[in-house]
């Protein structure tokens, strides 16, 4: 340390407080240059109360207007809110002035540059490296996953929404044949999947399927269908679809990710991931893509023709839409099915395709 008659050159770097190691006391100082060291010294005399090299001496980046600190070799800090000051005293030595932070908080052009190239990273990483990584959990999930998701999801729908059937025994009997012969056409096996009826309290008239061929049917939709048990067969046919091609997984695998970067970046990558997975979590995979939709579509053609029944059952049903609850939009009141006129027709035109038919009479 310098002696203590030497003469501060440079005048003072900064005013501030000064703390010895160790203790809480605080001493008002000021931080100067002296014979190729900075000591600190009282506001009111010239003993130093510390001082080193600069090389040995810490000094903390500037964050914003946060007070910075000088740390020496004993333990004892100089705190300052002069950060110009400091700024300067660095700079003028080749040590650099404020920090990245700061810079970053000084020029926001910048920082709304890379903001704005973030969000253009994380929208490619959405368009091209969620559906990758999509499609490696499909082909790696055991099938205990899909089952434990399917069972909180009916749970959580029996407790919150559902109660039990008040559909006759004979109804549902007639319903049940007609879904086993569709499901015997389908690759899985009838043994694949579980029909299930509900009463749909709100939800109303409605078809769904979980991930692991779990089928749920409302007594509304059968109400609401009437004599046509063929066009509920159909519309089951479609839920068929949609287990076959995995279009629960998907969306489900889809918010999960969505939700797990989001917890991820929050902190919290706990017991919400098992909530989302398991506890109702497959809530989030009954609303489709138009794609997925269509395609489900087909795959009930599919089915029905192969079973012997009407293939364009289902396409009845989009009818009943129109003429019983007014739905001519993009949307329904079965939000887990949007609808359109257009969709009809695609299903008409299908099932003359793989009839081989082209009479456009064919209904």
């Amino acid at each position: 340390m310098a002696s203590e008659t030497e003469t501060i050159t440079g005048g003072a770097i900064a005013k501030g407080d000064w703390h010895p190691a160790g203790s809480s006391r605080s001493v008002e100082a000021r931080l100067v240059e002296r014979a190729g060291e900075i000591a600190v010294l009282p506001a009111d005399g010239e003993k130093p109360l510390a001082g080193a090299g600069l090389s040995w001496v810490e000094i903390s980046g500037r964050v914003g207007s946060i007070p910075r600190r000088v740390t020496f070799p004993d333990g004892s800090v100089f705190e300052t809110w002069d950060n110009d000051g400091i700024d300067r005293f660095l700079a003028a030595r080749g040590k650099g002035g404020a920090g990245l932070v700061h810079w970053l908080e000084q020029f926001r052009l910048r920082l709304i540059v890379i903001v704005l190239a973030a969000f253009a990273l994380g929208s490619i990483v959405y368009r091209w490296g969620v559906p990758a990584l999509v499609e490696v959990a499909i082909l790696t999930t055991p099938p205990i996953v899909p089952q434990l998701m399917s069972q909180g999801t009916l749970q959580a729908l029996d407790k919150t929404t559902f109660s039990p059937t008040k559909l006759s025994a004979e109804k549902r009997d007639e319903i049940a044949d007609g879904f086993a012969r569709i499901a015997a056409q389908s690759p899985r096996g009838a043994g694949a999947y579980n029909l299930n009826f509900r009463d749909g309290g709100f939800i109303g008239p409605n078809a769904f399927a979980l991930p692991d061929g779990t089928l749920v049917v409302t007594d509304q939709l059968v109400e609401l269908a009437g004599k046509d048990s063929e066009m509920i067969v159909g519309v089951l046919a479609h839920e068929i679809g949609h287990v076959e091609l995995e279009h629960s997984l998907r969306q489900l695998y889809r918010a999960a990710g969505m939700t797990g970067l989001i917890m991820l970046i929050a902190g919290d990558v706990g017991s919400s991931v098992e909530d989302v997975l398991v506890q109702g979590g497959g809530l989030l995979a009954l609303s489709y893509s138009r794609d997925a939709e269509s395609a489900a579509d087909r795959r009930s053609v599919e089915l029905m023709a192969k079973a012997g029944y009407d293939p364009t059952a289902i396409a009845r049903f989009f009818t009943l839409l129109e003429e019983k609850l007014g739905d001519t939009s993009d949307t329904n009141l079965l939000s887990t099915h949007p609808g359109t006129p257009q969709r009809k027709k695609e299903i008409i035109d299908y099932a003359r395709i793989i009839s081989g038919q082209s009479d456009p009479d064919l209904q």
